[in-house]
């Protein structure tokens, strides 16, 4: 990624250790909780244990294909495993790490905020549409 290690062996964020820091690794954190589809897989899989139909059916609007490559990336970044058991026809379960389980208390409160705040949001859109048309 280009950064350098500081003396602890940490990677490097700038002078004052900045999420700022065009080079520093949370970024990468910030770039998985920051996707839409992460939030809400985070959400549902806080409740336990769920399939990949289960996922699909609760995360309303995703395509399977978004969420199987949202499901690879989370693996990839610790946030979820995967379980495959040896079945016919073959059963896949995901469910949250502690890493995962650890980022359910931000994402609430985002998702709380986002709810009580949708009305702004809605309100603008609307506004701007206005101002927009012909």
């Amino acid at each position: 990624m280009g950064t350098e290690d500081d003396a602890d062996g940490r990677p490097e964020c700038g002078p004052h250790g900045s999420i700022y820091s065009p080079g520093c690794p949370g970024r990468l954190a910030l770039d998985r909780i920051g996707d839409r589809w992460t939030v809400l897989i985070v959400g549902v899989l806080e409740g336990g244990t769920h399939r990949f139909s289960e996922l699909r059916d609760a995360v309303g609007g995703i395509t399977p294909k978004v969420l199987t490559q949202t499901l690879r990336s989370m693996e990839a970044d610790g946030l979820v495993v995967r379980a495959v058991y040896a079945e016919v026809p073959p059963r896949v379960e995901y469910s949250l790490t502690d890493l995962g389980r650890s980022l359910a208390v931000p994402i609430e409160a985002v998702r709380a905020w986002a709810m009580a705040n949708m009305e702004h949001f809605v309100a603008a859109k609307a506004r701007r549409r206005r101002t927009e048309a012909p």
